[in-house]
């Protein structure tokens, strides 16, 4: 096996990221190697830091450094009212607009047949199990609004309406086929704005 030399390792590294290719990984690891040792350092801690401190909080399963995290034990939020999203990233374009003042659920994932992705291979459970707890008064289902999405979203109202609680749907101020990270606060800020009943 032949020894790569450490410009190389750190390109293959930097290709695996998604969204860098072959060129951006070089540009990368060349502006690194330009970089001082400070910033380089700083970059290798923050990694670090994010890999031991960060994990996942046990009522939502959004990302936090403590558990449970700050949006289920904060006094000033609704915890009657509860956003179903995807995934964490997700959880950040809905507080941009700032008007959201209620829970999240993270469900990690949406279901997808064709790519092994089931009802149990998704935070449905903990989603339940906060509902049953009956202090619940709506559940906003802000899943991307692909065929994944809707898929999940309507699977989801089918569990949760006989449970007594309102489920409504985000609108589709989102296009279609895109996702909640890459939209922008005032299409985010439409789409809750005017969610519907399922």
């Amino acid at each position: 096996m032949t020894r790569l030399d450490p410009l190389t390792k750190l390109i293959e590294q930097l290709q695996r990221l998604p969204g860098i290719g072959a060129k951006g990984a070089q540009r990368l690891a060349f502006h690194i190697l330009k970089t001082p040792r400070e910033d380089a350092d700083r970059l290798c801690e923050a990694i670090r830091e994010v890999k031991d401190r960060i994990t996942y909080c046990s009522i939502c399963s959004n990302i936090t450094d403590v558990d449970p995290c700050h949006y289920c034990t904060h006094p000033s939020r609704d915890h009657r009212l509860i956003c179903v999203v995807e995934e964490p990233q997700n959880v950040s374009a809905i507080e941009k607009t700032g008007d959201f003042k209620g829970t999240y659920q993270v469900l990690m994932g949406a279901l997808s047949p064709l790519h092994g992705i089931g009802p149990d291979d998704l935070k449905i459970k903990n989603l339940l199990a906060r509902v049953h707890n009956g202090h619940v008064d709506e559940v906003i289902l802000a899943t991307n609004p692909n065929v994944e999405g809707e898929a999940t979203a309507i699977y989801l109202a089918k569990l949760l309406k006989p449970l007594g609680v309102r489920v409504t749907r985000i609108a589709m101020g989102v296009p279609v086929g895109s996702e909640l990270d890459y939209a922008d606060e005032v299409t985010m800020h439409k789409a809750m704005e005017g969610r519907r009943e399922l």
